[in-house]
């Protein structure tokens, strides 16, 4: 049996105006996702339990099989493991975004999705000022970095990610609870390194948003995860261009196959990560393709873009994969997002997600589309989010 899963990040949506009153979903051209839906079933699954914060990286646990309040620690340690970053048991990591604050505002929590030299460049000067022997930056990829802190385990922080406040005042959403006065005063002094600095100089003058601040959040200790082949008897390889992805495949023993030009952005390599995924299909037993652009969209508030995301992970990924399965005996495939990331609220929510499955063993239900108006129709509905990938791997479906 071969499996895929395919991860187009945050594509659930609620009816946008712009789109004629259509989800994302519903307006995109999406003939292979909806043939997933033909061929197999549609239905729903919570992937983000209460009392948890609907993140990426509490719901794509969900996803893969692992239960986020058994399991999760924080989003930042999973992006260390990303980075091959090795925490010491009195060591906290800190996801530290790159953010553009004006007048007391979020305005941007990507800094403009800085360059990597750029951002490479503020961070080196960061670790210069403001590293020490218990502090450490570390360059991660465009606004998305990491702060390590040594003997920071008696640390009760709460902090908010900065992609859920974009437009918002800050100060009512600062690090709160124990040892946040550390946090905060490293996310004051940051502001006086970046003021200045010459990157910052010459974004201004091209009319591209600043880095002014860094924003500390997502915290916690290394994760220990069982394996994924131990659990459920399989081999998994992932395409992803997101350290969180990465730190999650890696953390359950997955293989990381690498594509030029996969940016984890709306500009990504859509094809190379269908054609990656085809080859993989060859090699191991599960492939896992994660897709951020619909994601991004959403917290942009571009319904456009989130449509267009949508037609070229169906087109170019989608697509080849379904082709691929079909070569061999015995296949499933199935396609989710990990969580909703509505075009209105330019933030995540923790609504079930619609989730679509065909191949062998799983016989067809009634519906045809991959909406999320489909799936609210459907009598299969899956609650806690872990089962879902046991039910994929292993079950008989009925009609």
């Amino acid at each position: 049996m071969k499996y895929a899963l395919i991860l187009p990040d945050g594509c659930a949506d609620e009816p946008v105006p712009q789109l004629e009153g259509k989800t994302p979903l519903q307006k995109a051209h999406i003939p292979n996702m909806h043939s997933i839906v033909a061929r197999g079933r549609i239905g729903s699954v919570r992937t983000v339990p209460k009392g948890l914060t609907p993140g990426s990286d509490v719901a794509t646990l969900s996803v893969i099989g692992y239960d986020p309040v058994q399991y999760y620690t924080g989003r930042a340690p999973l992006e260390a493991v990303a980075q091959r970053i090795t925490l010491q048991p009195d060591e906290l990591v800190f996801r530290c975004n790159l953010v553009t604050i004006i007048d007391g505002r979020m305005e941007d929590f990507s800094a403009g999705h800085i360059a990597q030299p750029e951002a490479e460049k503020l961070i080196a000067d960061l670790q210069a000022k403001l590293g020490s022997d218990r502090v450490a930056f570390h360059a991660g990829v465009s606004y998305r970095h990491l702060v390590t802190i040594k003997d920071a385990d008696w640390m009760k922080v709460r902090c908010t990610p900065p992609h859920d406040i974009t437009g918002q005042a800050v100060e009512s959403h600062l690090p709160t609870g124990k040892g946040s006065e550390v946090i905060r005063e490293l996310m004051d002094r940051s502001r006086e390194v970046l003021a200045n600095h010459e990157v910052n100089q010459v974004r201004r003058d091209l009319g591209e948003s600043p880095a002014t601040s860094i924003w500390l959040w997502g915290q916690g200790a290394m994760p220990r995860l069982p394996s994924f082949k131990k659990r459920f008897g399989i081999q998994g390889a992932a395409i992803t261009a997101v350290d969180l992805i990465r730190g999650l495949a890696l953390s359950v023993g997955w293989k990381l196959i690498e594509v030029e030009g996969a940016t984890g952005y709306l500009d990504t390599n859509y094809a190379g990560k269908g054609e990656a995924a085809v080859k993989a299909l060859d090699e191991v037993d599960l492939v896992a393709v994660h897709i951020e652009a619909p994601d991004e969209a959403g917290h942009n508030g571009d319904a456009v873009s989130k449509v267009k995301a949508l037609e070229r992970i169906d087109e170019h990924i989608v697509g080849p994969i379904i082709e691929k399965l079909g070569t061999f005996d015995a296949w499933r495939i199935l396609c989710l997002p990990d969580h909703p990331t509505p075009i209105r609220i330019r933030t995540h929510t923790m609504d079930p997600v619609p989730f679509a499955l065909a191949g062998t063993g799983i016989v067809p239900d009634e519906a045809s589309v991959f909406t999320e108006a489909a799936a609210a129709e459907s009598d299969l509905r899956i609650d806690p989010g872990h089962e879902l990938m046991e039910y994929f791997l292993k079950s008989r479906m009925e009609g």
